[in-house]
């Protein structure tokens, strides 16, 4: 398949803007005596209960099934399309529409049209597979972060509190091979800063410490959010770099980065949006399919997201000076931190090693000042902080 064709199929899949509709579900109705309508209801009950114990399992076992077969491709084997398909719609589009109605998105559109195309034969079929599996991790990752809500909103309730922890840590399950290929790329330990992540939310939920399960809470998704900027936009394994280096001798080995390093991004770009539109604008064009490969810059997508992540930053210590003296601002003030540490080597390479370490130093300090309400301690940090990360953006530009 010619590179013309695959860049218009893309698009054109990108572009669908159909609403999605709501999954329709139908109750079995009562038919006679209080009896039989009783026991109709003790059924049902234990149907959901033994649905709710194994769709963990599920969503993982089903989800490798569905990559297993995809992989074919690389092989030059036929996919199994229709496969593929049931094990989607039969065991994984719930939990993607609902997904999609929580955070606006349209995942599943994207993933059906893409399974359909692959089918069809219309896209490449290495596209579909990365299309697939990386969108599936921006779900499984969303997911994580409602299981997150679903603690605040249930916090009081130890056993429901506990039972929404492990079902985050089931998702984050299947995310974690993508963790550790980034520390392996990167000599970074994630994995381990997210196990202690959880295990903080842990021992919170134990001393009801609701304060600390929303520090362990950022620690975890935060670190999530790295790996997939270490995925897409770090230098030299990030998945612009790949493309351009692709470029050179195959573009449509290119294409196929291409696409993985958008799906990939999918799950940064909307959140980077709300801080810094015009970044992640830029960085959503470079990725897309409609770009020539050849022209895909690894350089300006690497400054676009230091600049997009240090107004992240930025507004994270302004919400935190805002909340002051209120449990959001070490939060917010932690977020920050973070946020600085997702390109610390990028700003190490822009500032200096000695003047980052006092960055992160002084971020620290700023995290324990607001964690005590020490507004005089805070106040003057804040400032070198937000004049640090003011630099960062204009030596990224």
């Amino acid at each position: 398949m010619r590179k013309k064709e695959l860049s218009a199929i893309f698009a054109s899949f990108l572009m669908a803007g159909t609403v999605l509709t709501a999954c329709n579900t139908s109750e079995k109705q009562a038919s006679e005596g209080a009896e039989e309508k009783k026991q109709e209801q003790t059924v049902n009950k234990e149907e959901t209960k033994k649905e709710s114990e194994i769709k963990e399992v599920n969503y993982a076992q089903v989800f490798q099934e569905a990559i297993t077969e995809l992989e074919k491709a690389k092989e030059g084997k036929e996919v199994d399309y229709v496969k593929v398909t049931d094990l989607y719609k039969n065991n994984l589009q719930s939990l993607v529409q609902d997904r999609d109605a929580e955070f606006e998105d349209k995942l599943d559109q994207h993933i059906t049209t893409a399974l359909q195309a692959g089918k069809e034969g219309t896209m490449d079929k290495v596209v579909v597979k990365q299309i697939f599996d990386k969108l599936m991790q921006k779900v499984f990752y969303t997911t994580m972060k409602h299981d997150f809500t679903e603690v605040d909103e249930k916090w009081g309730n130890k056993e429901d509190v506990t039972k929404e922890i492990e079902e985050a840590k089931g998702y984050y399950a299947i995310l974690q091979s993508t963790v550790e290929k980034r520390d392996t790329a990167y000599g970074t330990n994630m994995v381990d800063v997210i196990a202690g992540g959880f295990a903080e939310m842990e021992k919170a939920v134990e001393a009801d410490d609701q304060v600390g399960f929303s520090l362990g809470k950022q620690v975890v998704d935060k670190t999530i959010m790295k790996t997939f900027y270490l995925a897409t936009g770090a230098v030299p394994n990030g998945y612009a770099t790949k493309v351009a280096e692709a470029a050179k001798k195959d573009k449509e080995e290119a294409k196929v980065e291409q696409a993985e390093g958008w799906a990939f991004y999918q799950s940064l770009f909307g959140y980077l949006n709300g801080h810094a539109a015009e970044e992640a604008a830029f960085i959503q064009q470079q990725f897309d399919l409609q770009t020539d490969s050849t022209k895909l810059d690894p350089a300006e997508v690497n400054k676009a997201f230091v600049r997009g992540f240090s107004k992240i930053a930025l507004d994270e210590y302004k919400e935190s000076e805002e909340t002051w003296g209120e449990d959001k601002s070490p939060i917010t003030a932690l977020e920050g931190a973070l946020f600085i540490d997702i390109i610390g080597e990028d700003i190490k390479g822009l500032i200096g090693e000695a003047e980052y370490s006092k960055l992160t130093e002084k971020a620290q300090q700023y995290l324990e000042a607001a964690k005590a309400k020490d507004k005089k301690a805070g106040e003057p940090l804040l400032k070198e902080l937000q004049a640090t990360l003011q630099t960062v953006i204009e030596k990224a530009k």
